[in-house]
């Protein structure tokens, strides 16, 4: 499911009942003993997310390098901007591009890219957005099928989108209000232009382009295929696979716009970016999550993955007239995952009402359930889980779909 599909599909209140008695660590892991349990305190509910890097859902479990990152860190003084060139270096060499800074989220990258490109490194301009009277170029391209809440990072800048679907309106859409041409990677297979010919396009016409591509790792050659293909600008989210803070991210490509993108960032005052602040903690701790990511042993993880989805692949295949179909999301969050559906006749339960379940249960696990009538699936991914869950996770839904199961 795409990260904008989320909303329809799940409810993010407390299940009655469920809040209370939910232990913060599953039985599979155990629990790291703080002086205070704040989760427990504030009667939160914790879950096995067997669903995905949701940013409703808090993302992903930030690695232990980078908690240990964040808590050294945090008992010392630095000068921020300085944090930010040195990181910045680091993960321009780790991303194989030529610069590179952490921002409070993709989202947030997509707007400093953005003003980059608008202002370049004229003070002047940097001041004045969003505002954009006296700018030549005020539009962004986006394709139709790109066209989605995301585009509405790009106009917190002031720039106007300008929607196109064949090359030919592409074509005819440039002119000399162009700023910048984007590419939303996720929807991919819903335009008509492919990455090659966009940028084709861009490179003859000399337009900038940025490129969004928030949850896009694995597999780890995509932190750099897109600059090597042409994108000037690429964005990406810090706290999916990549294991860092959720509240960052990462805008990388050509160093001078990075450093123009600086200067709408923070902690400069009067600019559009001041408000997105990235700590120090969280600066160090997105590169430790970066490195870590790029050299751990993905095949082995991969290999991992794989071993969790047959656990619950053969707990639910137990159940007559269950099916379990494994695939691999062709673009974003490209990791294992599972469709589940059943023969109504056999299985008195709809995937709502399972999912439902599942979410009351203790421990409580999120899954999506999606679509409607016969065309509704409970989908799962392994992602996310910790080691062990897979046998909790395929253990309660063999429960769930057991009790409405008309063989039962």
């Amino acid at each position: 499911m795409k990260r904008r599909d989320i909303l329809k599909y799940i409810s993010v209140s407390p299940v009655a009942g469920a809040v209370a008695g939910i232990p913060l660590r599953s039985e599979a892991v155990p629990a790291r003993k703080a002086k205070r349990d704040v989760i427990k305190e504030l009667g939160l509910r914790t879950f096995i997310n067997a669903a995905g890097t949701y940013t409703l859902m808090t993302g992903s479990l930030m690695h232990p390098d980078v908690m240990d990152t964040i808590n050294a860190s945090s008992e010392h003084f630095v000068m921020l901007n300085e944090v930010q060139d040195k990181v910045g270096a680091k993960i321009a060499a780790l991303c194989r591009t030529e610069g590179a800074m952490v921002t409070a989220g993709c989202w947030s990258a997509n707007i400093l890219g953005t003003a980059a490109i608008l202002t370049g490194k004229d003070s002047r301009k940097v001041a004045k957005l969003p505002n954009l009277e006296g700018f030549e170029k005020t539009e962004v391209i986006v394709q139709k099928g790109h066209n989605s809440e995301y585009v509405h990072a790009l106009t917190n800048t002031g720039i106007v989108p300008v929607l196109v679907e064949t090359m030919e309106e592409l074509e005819r859409a440039i002119t000399s209000k162009t700023a910048m041409m984007f590419f939303l990677n996720e929807s991919t297979n819903e335009g008509k232009i492919m990455h090659k010919e966009w940028i084709e396009v861009a490179k003859r016409r000399q337009i900038p382009t940025l490129i969004d591509i928030a949850a896009d790792v694995p597999p780890v050659t995509n932190l750099w295929k897109f600059t090597d293909m042409g994108f000037d600008l690429a964005s990406i989210s810090g706290g999916k696979a990549l294991r860092g803070p959720q509240s960052a991210g990462i805008l990388m490509g050509k160093k001078e716009l990075i450093e123009a993108a600086r200067m709408s960032g923070f902690p400069n005052e009067y600019t559009i970016g001041r408000g997105m602040k990235v700590n120090k903690e969280e600066i160090l701790g997105m590169y430790v999550a970066l490195d870590t990511y790029v050299h751990q042993d993905h095949e082995k993880e991969w290999k991992a993955w794989e071993d969790q989805v047959a656990v619950i692949v053969n707990a639910v295949s137990r159940v007559k007239g269950v099916k379990a179909e494994v695939h691999v999301p062709e673009i974003a969050n490209h990791t294992p995952a599972i469709k589940i559906t059943w023969d109504d006749a056999l299985v008195k339960a709809t995937p709502r009402e399972i999912g439902s379940k599942l979410r009351a249960g203790n421990p409580s696990i999120e899954v999506i359930a999606s679509g409607r009538g016969t065309a509704s699936a409970l989908n799962l991914t392994v992602f996310m889980l910790r080691p062990g869950e897979e046998r909790i996770v395929g253990r309660r839904l063999y429960e769930e779909l057991s009790r409405v199961s008309a063989s039962s």
